[in-house]
């Protein structure tokens, strides 16, 4: 993630819905999806997100927006990311994909 966000909240639970990581840039509030990939993965990380994870994901961003942000000044919208953590034998490397979860058009 880029140092402009500043984390809220990490394994943030909301009933039975958890999230990885809630953070802020500036307005947005961003909840992170983070996605961990070895060198054994089959699926790249953005595809590994099933349509109930999406759908799960969609809940509580909804969720965490009318609990906690809604009403709150300075805070506009809530955007749903995914961060792909790389584990292939180097040094970690993190790919990060904003706004990657959407409600279909």
């Amino acid at each position: 993630m880029a140092r402009e966000h500043i984390i809220l909240a990490q394994n943030l639970r909301l009933g039975r819905l958890e999230l990885d990581i809630v953070a802020q840039r500036g307005p947005v509030v961003c909840v992170v999806e983070v996605r961990t990939r070895g060198r054994g993965s089959f699926l790249p990380a953005l595809a590994s997100i099933s349509p109930m994870k999406r759908a799960h994901l969609l809940l509580a961003a909804e969720r965490l927006w009318q609990d906690r942000f809604a009403e709150a000044k300075g805070i506009e919208r809530v955007r749903i990311d995914v961060a792909a953590v790389y584990l292939d034998g180097g040094a970690p490397r993190v790919e990060y994909f904003a706004g990657a979860v959407t409600r279909a058009p």
